[in-house]
């Protein structure tokens, strides 16, 4: 019997597509797509207003705050101590030379000072009574009626008489000055600006009761930082502005310039003399002192601009400058020597005829091209 073997025949097995193939394939579909794009159009440059910097030709300004005080100003207290019985002005109250703002209780000082009347007419008598034995006896002694002992003894009576009499006279002024230093007068015109006792209250002698604000001139004070201390000088002038009077500046002049400097605040305290104060101008006001700082070379390269054109470069300040050729932006790091209320004043960074940003600084960046348009208000930015 013939054998028959049976093969099995496995399934029909594909091959994959060489490497090459499928290269090629991926470069025809990227040409395809390539040739279907349109090129992107280059950006339109970033409108921006900008104007070339110009020098103010002005000093550089230095402002600090100060507060408006009297010249003189002392405070007022009674040369003897007691307690206070009556007070008769109050603060704010206006006083003129003389004028009596409070008394200490009298009694004491009453009974002291009739106690020494009263000695110095018992030492008036007894020096009366020793110039008539004398007189007597000169006369006396002129005759040979006495001896020249009793004549001696009688002057040296006079002369003691004469002392004691003196010495009583003395204490009776001293005791009436006693008396009259308890009432408290103002010995300069002024007002009162502080109250430091009140009624029924012991006070010793020198113990401020009141404090008094001279009238006359009218100083501004502030505290000069070591940045500003050499632009200051006895003498030097100053604008003065106060947040109570808008709209008008006092002329002052540095009248005195401490020597040393303060060991808590390190700064060195200055005073300033109004020289013409208006009516308006009250003790206590707040003021803005600014002074001129620097030479005519730093005058020539400050300048004024917005303050909508100030940036910032990390934690300095800086500007757009638009660069030319190209109109492209470079962000400028610059030196602020004054802030104002609309405008800055730059002292470094900027060069005369550079074009400055002065709005929208905060939706461009470095090296971007952009396109200058003119404002169309300049003097809207004037300080």
């Amino acid at each position: 019997m013939n054998r028959y073997r049976l093969r099995v025949f496995s399934p029909i097995r594909f091959r994959a597509p060489s490497a090459a193939l499928a290269l090629a394939a991926f470069a025809a579909l990227t040409t395809l797509t390539a040739c279907g794009k349109k090129e992107a159009p280059a950006p339109v440059p970033r409108p921006v207003v900008a104007v070339a910097a110009q020098s103010d030709g002005r000093l550089p300004q230095a402002t600090l705050p100060g507060q408006v005080e009297a010249r003189y100003s002392t405070p007022l207290s009674f040369r003897v101590g007691g307690k206070i019985v009556e007070r008769r002005v109050r603060l704010g109250d206006t006083v003129k030379t003389g004028q009596i703002v409070a008394r200490l209780d009298p009694a004491d000082a009453s009974k002291s000072a009739a106690a020494t009347r009263a000695q110095l007419d018992a030492a008036q008598h007894q020096l009366d009574y020793a110039k008539q034995q004398l007189d007597r006896d000169r006369a006396q002694a002129a005759e040979n009626l006495i001896a020249p002992a009793q004549l001696e003894q009688t002057q040296n009576a006079y002369a003691s008489a004469l002392a004691q009499r003196n010495q009583a006279q003395q204490q009776a002024a001293l005791s009436g000055d006693q008396l009259k230093y308890t009432t408290l007068t103002a010995d300069h015109a002024g007002v009162i600006t502080s109250e430091q006792a009140d009624t029924g209250q012991n006070v010793t002698a020198g113990q401020p009761v009141y404090n008094l604000a001279w009238d006359g001139d009218i100083d501004v004070v502030c505290d000069v930082p070591e940045s500003a201390l050499a632009a200051l000088a006895v003498g030097q002038r100053a604008n003065v502005r106060l947040a109570a009077v808008p709209g008008k500046a006092f002329a002052a002049r540095v009248r005195e310039l401490s020597p040393a400097a303060d060991p808590q605040s390190r700064t060195w305290r200055a005073r300033l003399t109004l020289e013409a104060p208006t009516p308006d101008v009250r003790l206590g006001m707040t003021a803005d002192v600014a002074f001129a700082q620097g030479s005519q070379a730093a005058a020539a390269s400050s300048f004024t601009i917005p303050a909508t054109a100030l940036f910032h470069d990390r934690k300095e300040p800086a500007v757009w400058v638009v660069k030319a050729p190209g109109d492209t932006l470079e962000l400028r790091r610059v030196e602020v020597s004054h802030y104002g209320e609309r405008t800055v004043t730059v002292s470094r960074g900027l060069a005369a005829g550079e074009r400055v940003v002065w709005q929208g600084v905060h939706t461009v960046s470095a090296g971007e091209k952009v396109r200058v348009i003119a404002p169309l208000h300049p003097e809207d930015f004037a300080s």
